[in-house]
């Protein structure tokens, strides 16, 4: 079982979050995430739930059409095909425990990555 902390893992972009991968398989997926101020996951529903424990900071989490304001020791678990995705707030970055069960597919991903290159939270 690989062992890390979020200390040895941090590493922020100024362009984009970074997602650290720290364990996968064909079952689970655990993911650290950097982010700025402002950076985000975009909106996107893949078939996978999700469990989001945020570490530090302050942001926003969407589950479908709620939007939950989120700090330190908050959790929220997102059900597969439901829209979701992180932001963090504006003034401060935030570091997220994600843990999706199964992992979500390339194919589930390209709004995530279009959503990157356009600079868009919300699809």
């Amino acid at each position: 079982m690989p062992a890390t902390d979020f200390d040895t893992e941090r590493t922020y972009d100024d362009d984009r979050f970074t997602p650290r991968t720290v364990f996968e398989s064909d079952r689970q997926k655990v993911v650290l995430g950097y982010f700025e101020p402002g950076q985000f996951i975009p909106v996107h529903a893949p078939g996978s739930d999700v469990a989001i424990c945020v570490r530090s900071g302050r942001g926003l989490v969407r589950e479908g059409d709620a939007e939950h304001d989120v700090e330190p020791g908050d959790v929220v678990v997102v059900p597969a095909d439901v829209d979701r995705g992180v932001r963090a707030g504006e003034e401060e970055r935030l570091e997220a425990l994600l843990v999706t069960s199964p992992p979500p597919t390339d194919a589930e991903h390209v709004p995530v990555r279009e959503g990157l290159k356009r600079g868009v939270f919300d699809p």
